[in-house]
């Protein structure tokens, strides 16, 4: 998923203030006993399994849980979920640190998964052995990003998130711009420059009211997205700040951000799903996660007014991993459930429901996948765009450090220039900011 797919902190200070936040967000779905006397039960009897979530998942929205409750009767499943990334993730690094406090799985996000494997890899079970499970029914450079150099597996990939671009057609037609996602596609195709080009047209034909695109953030992720390499190259060096496609990145979102083409609006922020709600913008860069945030933050009279069109560039924004803590109270059962939620199966139902694109390719000839409609896109074939998306990936350059330097950018980058700062200055505050939290 996903969503709120953001960002790391470390060290003194921030342990300290998570350790609080952690126990409350990790360690409150735990369960040190009840009267059944059995260690993780309920009240009936049946073994709790607890999950630490992120944003939108939609494993409960999908009904998996009930389904998978109804095969397995001794089951009873029961998720924690944090909507933003930042505030879950670094209470989870407090947990691994500690090895305490953790649930029996936790979700991984994409940004956060080289560290992770680095780091705290021991914590993890290797779930290339857990029963079942089978390497090659995943995208392979999905399954590398969560394997070892000892070749364990600490996490299963739920989705991936091939990247396109979402856009309202009844603002579009009110701007005087294409509707038909392929003429739409044809606007920018090839270039994130044209994207810009299109946004300066919209605004002439739509005047003060809406904006193109929703937030300087997502357009410089989406952007980010579609380059091998970024923030780290081949060698593990951090390279950010000599990286020109970086600095592209960070010019062209710095341009959109002067001429008013995008909110001044950081994402998955309460102010930004109020942008959402009133319909704000016209566009918004848009991995299939975001469909489901979409639905879930819009009015009902938003249904059908949007659609999806190929991107600039093809690229992955987003992405998750499940993986069951060694210190879990029911790890085999953790395992079973991890492989079950994960199959291709599972993810195809999960698509359908919450437009979270498989990352086993075992789905994409699945009913579920290639007959997707979503409610938000009306009868727009979301099965057959993003497929066709998630086959031109680039293999990317997943580094310890990604989110740190992605929010650094965007969150103390380039949202500045919306608000009065020069592109000069916005990109040595985010280099300072940056440079700051690599150091502790």
């Amino acid at each position: 998923m996903r969503a709120a797919r953001t960002r790391t902190a470390r060290k003194a200070m921030v342990l300290a203030a998570v350790v609080s936040l952690g126990a409350g967000l990790l360690a409150g779905c735990a369960d040190d006993g009840d009267d059944s006397g059995k260690s993780g039960g309920d009240s009936s009897g049946k073994t709790k399994i607890s999950l630490g979530l992120f944003g939108a998942m939609g494993f409960k929205e999908a009904g998996l849980y009930t389904e998978y409750e109804k095969l397995h009767p001794d089951i009873k499943i029961e998720e924690n979920v944090i909507e933003r990334n930042e505030n879950y993730y670094p209470a989870l690094v407090n947990h691994l640190t500690t090895n305490s406090g953790l649930l029996d799985i936790q979700a991984i996000e994409v940004g956060n998964i080289a560290e992770v494997v680095e780091t705290q890899a021991a914590k993890f079970t290797d779930m290339s052995k857990a029963e079942g499970v089978k390497p090659d029914a995943w995208l392979d450079w999905k399954w590398q990003q969560a394997t070892t150099k000892d070749g364990a597996t600490i996490g299963l990939g739920t989705d991936i998130g091939p990247m396109a671009v979402c856009y309202r057609k009844d603002l579009f037609e009110k701007a005087g711009l294409p509707t038909d996602r392929e003429e739409v596609g044809k606007l920018w195709a090839g270039d994130w420059g044209k994207l810009v080009e299109a946004g300066e047209k919209y605004k002439k034909g739509a005047g003060k009211e809406t904006s193109f695109m929703d937030s300087p953030g997502g357009l410089l992720n989406a952007i980010l997205s579609s380059e091998e390499q970024r923030f780290y190259d081949t060698s593990g060096k951090v390279v950010y700040k000599d990286n020109p496609a970086v600095k592209a990145a960070f010019d062209l979102t710095a341009k959109a951000a002067k001429e008013g083409l995008v909110q001044s609006q950081t994402q998955f922020q309460p102010a930004w799903d109020q942008t959402i709600s009133n319909n704000k913008f016209a566009t918004v860069a848009c991995p299939p996660w975001m469909l489901g945030y979409l639905k879930s933050k819009s009015q009902p009279d938003a249904a059908g007014k949007w659609d999806v069109a190929a991107p600039p560039k093809a690229g992955n924004w987003g992405g998750t991993f499940l993986g069951v803590p060694k210190s879990g109270k029911h790890v085999k059962e953790a395992e079973a459930l991890v492989a079950w939620l994960t199959a291709p199966e599972q993810q195809a139902k999960l698509f359908a429901v919450q437009g979270s694109f498989p990352s086993a390719p075992g789905a994409y000839g699945m009913s579920q996948v290639t007959g997707a409609k979503n409610e938000m896109t009306g009868d727009a074939p979301i099965g057959e765009i993003f497929a066709k998306a998630a086959s031109s990936i680039p293999t990317q350059v997943i580094g310890p450090k990604d989110q740190i330097m992605q929010q650094g950018l965007t969150d103390n980058g380039v949202i500045l220039v919306t608000q009065g700062k020069s592109a000069k200055d916005a990109w040595e505050t985010a280099v300072k900011t940056i440079d700051n939290n690599l150091e502790k």
